[in-house]
């Protein structure tokens, strides 16, 4: 693990948090703009890593809500740590193909466990909140990945002072 690697997920965990405090109007207060950087990490550093983003992105939007929905936001981190997972695994083979499964997937599969663990009003009521956060999050992924590839590749220029 080197330098450059642990300073880019930092990075793009701090921006998950900044992300965070944009919210998407929802009936739970950790709908937010906090995946966007996750998707990032899963193509510029590997599916791992971030999925590992994702987890702690989407837990530490549910933190500055409040936790509204209390121990469940763990299994919902779960959920997108296995979504960007994926994403960071499919988005070299088709980019929209990846983009639409990853929509799907948090806006529509993602709730499911949540029409038994709450009940059925409390899905339809969520599921238009996290399809405009999906989308909006992943188009803002796509716009910026080839923007930000060549500076993981090539690596940030040094620009030590010298004295």
């Amino acid at each position: 693990m080197t330098g450059k690697w642990v300073s880019g997920l930092s990075m793009l965990t701090a921006l998950s948090v900044v992300g965070a405090m944009i919210k998407i109007p929802a009936i739970v207060g950790s709908v937010a703009l906090d995946v966007f950087p996750a998707l990032l990490a899963a193509v510029l550093f590997g599916a791992g890593a971030g999925a590992l983003v994702g987890a702690f992105g989407h837990l530490l939007s549910a933190l500055i809500g409040g936790f509204p929905l209390g121990p469940m936001h763990f299994l919902i981190a779960i959920e997108m740590a296995v979504l960007v997972w994926l994403f960071g695994r499919l988005y070299k083979k088709n980019k929209i193909v990846t983009s639409v499964v990853f929509i799907i997937g948090n806006a529509f599969v993602a709730p499911l466990p949540f029409i038994y663990l709450m009940n059925l009003g409390f899905y339809l009521g969520i599921v238009p909140s996290l399809l405009v956060g999906s989308i909006i999050n992943t188009v803002i992924a796509l716009v910026a990945i080839p923007r930000l590839s060549s500076l993981v590749k090539h690596g940030l220029p040094n620009r030590d002072v010298k004295q």
